[in-house]
């Protein structure tokens, strides 16, 4: 590569006007004509460019692209530590922000200026414009012989002395120049960069197998060198993709924490390759991938930091990912219709989920309406059409549970949660006792929860129903449960009994269109959400758009069972996720101390809103303050905005006031100036005052959420599992 820095120069250069250089100190230029020319020496060559100025480098050979697989550079990538929400996959941190960094233009067009300051200077010099005052050392310094010219070696030495006069001068203009023109801060903005990037570009040296993540240095230092030597083989080979390392990897902290065996590790890893502890589906990819992902950091890029002043300096130009360790606060994302939270955000995280999935690292859940693109259908374990005919998989109305307390507490959320302010208490409580002193009964007679036709007849309290399950519990001896359904007779029959409203919600979903859903007989493939400690992979559609009220029912019956189940889990090494588009009318005071339990359950939702106004206005805040990612898409209201303002909080920012005074001419030369200037700039001669203040501003005020936002930009803030958490940060989503 060819790295020349300056060009020297050259002694083909014509001569200055009028040969050489007389001996005489007092010659009024210094190319006046020899005394001697027959005998005098050349003078030494102009020169024909500046020097210090560095040459472009070379490009990189073409053809030098690596021949290994990808999976290998992958492997390899650096993944230096940074904040929440940076994509750290071939990240580089930026060096730290100096305050007084001068903009672009202006250092450009400076160092510009100086450089022709310092070759007109030099023409001045060189042409005798200035005198002869700057040739006068020389003049003095060097021997008579030498202008006599004599002898070859006194004409040698003749050039050479001025030419290295020539250009300490040369040198002393441009030092003088370039420290006046950044001429050094423009190489270090501009050039060291672009030199850094061209040599980035050849092949980097293989690492030592010791520090290679390619050749498994773990597994080699904890006595699975076999199986690291048939991994590596299965990399280089290109039968290994992504999936399988990060599977392998999760299966390998299993053995570290003594899950599983060393013994058994080795022995699969030896017999299957790349393909080992593979997913109990048997896939080891998806079928297609519209994301960036990097398994090993657990991330999915989602988009790129502005490169504007409001975002904080080391965000700036750096891409945006989201991961388990920021989802397990979960996220709120308020935006629009067609603002891109389905599209670029939550499709994204369910592919990241569905991948983690097949590398044994989480369960996800996906939840919207019908007809939204959250995945293919072959990127899933189960795939439930709530109200689709004839259904190959079901969902399980009571979670899974055989606790019947639970399963009413569950189901109550999900019928009466959002009129739960309305209700006696100000809570479903009461909607909670009277389901579990039907399913309580119900169970003990039968071995199992009612149907939805015959929780909706128990909740009437229809004579046949209730005289039946009577009978049945005498014939069990079961007096405590007849107490219970005694208890339930008696309230029925008080003014405003909590059963009317469930059994209005629970007509809901005994409809025609959902007969062939919620079957707790076990005639059906039913899916609970009490397998969350398996990598599962779900996708609920739900009724949108014919059954709007049932499936804002089912939208809360999921949540409300995913909370419970995250957190009674026995085994917690896998992340769990809920992603639920569309959360309108779902969320509820229930909900939302659910939610905050998720954090440290390794568990997280992913919540979409088009605007705040679908949540009660008492639980907007209460919502906002309990999850620990927030996200702002372009196109959001005033009133969304101001809430979202209010919980970003205010930063000190320094702020500069500019005043212009009229300066007063006070004698006729300055009049006259003053006009001229006035003349040619079209302003008048003022002075200005500039005040510095720091004052406390909105990070971003409902204002700018709703006004200065583009379109396909979004606000994001995140907050970390262990706390940490970075500002509100302008993305460009498609990017």
């Amino acid at each position: 590569m060819d790295t020349e820095g300056t060009h020297d120069a050259r002694n083909t250069a014509p001569q200055p006007s009028g040969g050489a250089h007389r001996s005489d100190p007092t010659v009024p230029r210094p190319a006046a004509p020899p005394a001697h020319p027959a005998v005098a020496p050349p003078a030494p060559p102009r020169p024909s460019a500046l020097p210090g100025v560095p040459a472009m480098p070379s490009a990189p050979p073409a053809g030098a692209a690596a021949s290994e697989p990808a999976v290998l550079g992958w492997l390899r990538m650096a993944r230096p530590p940074a904040a929440p929400g940076i994509w750290t996959y071939g990240y580089k941190p930026k060096p730290p922000e100096d305050p007084d960094r001068v903009p672009g233009r202006q250092l450009i067009s400076g160092a510009v200026i100086a450089l022709l300051c310092a070759w007109l200077l030099w023409s001045l010099l060189w042409n005798g414009y200035l005198g002869a005052y700057w040739y006068w050392p020389l003049q003095v310094l060097r021997p008579d012989s030498w202008a006599a010219a004599r002898t070859s070696g006194d004409r040698t030495a003749f050039l050479v002395a001025t030419n290295a006069y020539y250009g300490l001068w040369i040198l002393g203009i441009l030092i003088v120049f370039g420290r006046i023109g950044r001429w050094p801060e423009l190489i270090r903005r501009y050039v060291t960069p672009l030199v850094r990037n061209l040599r980035e570009r050849t092949p980097a040296p293989r690492p030592e197998p010791a520090v290679d993540p390619a050749q498994w240095p773990e597994l080699r230092a904890h006595g699975a060198a076999d199986a690291a030597d048939r991994l590596a083989a299965e990399a280089r080979g290109g039968r290994m993709n992504d999936v399988d390392a990060a599977r392998i990897a999760r299966a390998w902290s299993s053995v570290r924490s003594g899950t599983n065996s060393l013994a058994s590790f080795t022995d699969t890893v030896l017999r299957n390759g790349a393909a080992a502890c593979a997913h109990p589906s048997g896939r080891r990819d998806l079928s297609r991938r519209e994301a960036h992902h990097d398994l090993l950091a657990h991330q999915v890029r989602i988009g790129t930091a502005v490169d504007h002043l409001r975002n904080p300096y080391q965000h700036r130009g750096a891409g945006c990912a989201l991961e388990p360790g920021v989802l397990g606060t979960s996220l709120l994302a308020v935006g629009p219709a067609g603002s891109g939270k389905t599209t670029r955000v939550v499709k994204p995280v369910v592919e990241s989920m569905c991948l983690q999935a097949l590398a044994g690292q989480c369960a996800v859940v996906a939840v919207g309406p019908a007809g939204t693109d959250l995945g293919a259908d072959d990127a899933f374990d189960v795939v439930v059409r709530v109200g689709r005919p004839d259904p190959d998989c079901d969902l399980d109305l009571y979670g899974g549970t055989t606790d019947p307390d639970e399963a009413a507490g569950i189901l109550a959320e999900a019928l009466v949660g959002d009129l739960a302010e309305q209700l006696p208490g100000g809570d479903s409580r009461r909607a909670a006792t009277a389901l579990a002193q039907l399913l309580g009964p119900f169970r003990a007679a039968h071995d199992r929860f009612p149907t939805v036709p015959e929780l909706r007849e128990l909740l009437d309290g229809a004579p046949e129903a209730m005289t039946a399950l009577r009978a049945a519990l005498e014939e069990a001896g079961s007096q405590t449960l007849l107490r219970e359904l005694d208890a339930r007779a008696r309230q029925s029959e008080r003014a405003g009994d909590v059963a009317v409203l469930l059994a209005d919600r629970i007509a809901l979903l005994d409809r025609p269109a959902f007969s062939a859903f919620f079957d707790p007989t076990g005639s059906t493939r039913q899916v609970s959400l009490r397998a969350l400690d398996h990598p599962l992979r779900v996708r609920i559609e739900l009724p949108e758009r014919g059954h709007a009220e049932a499936s804002r029912i089912l939208a809360r019956l999921i949540l409300a069972q995913f909370t419970e189940c995250a957190v009674a889990r026995a085994d917690r090494s896998l992340f769990a996720c809920l992603v639920l588009d569309e959360a309108a009318h779902t969320i509820t005071a229930e909900a939302l101390r659910g939610l905050q339990r998720l954090r440290s359950a390794n568990a997280g939702a992913v919540l979409t809103l088009r605007s705040l106004d679908d949540v009660p206005d008492a639980l907007r805040g209460t919502l906002l303050g309990a999850v620990g990612c927030r996200m702002a898409f372009a196109g959001v209201t005033t009133w969304d905005g101001a809430r979202f303002a209010e919980v970003w909080g205010k930063e000190w920012v320094e702020t500069r006031d500019v005043t212009d005074r009229q300066i007063i001419a006070e004698g006729a030369a300055m009049k006259a100036f003053h006009i001229f200037r006035h003349l040619v700039t079209g302003k008048a001669a003022t002075a200005k005052a500039v005040t510095v203040r720091t004052v406390e501003r909105e990070r971003w005020s409902a204002s700018d959420l709703a006004n200065s936002v583009p379109a396909g930009h979004a606000v994001l803030s995140v907050t970390s599992v262990a706390g940490e958490h970075a500002p509100p940060v302008l993305i460009d989503l498609r990017s």
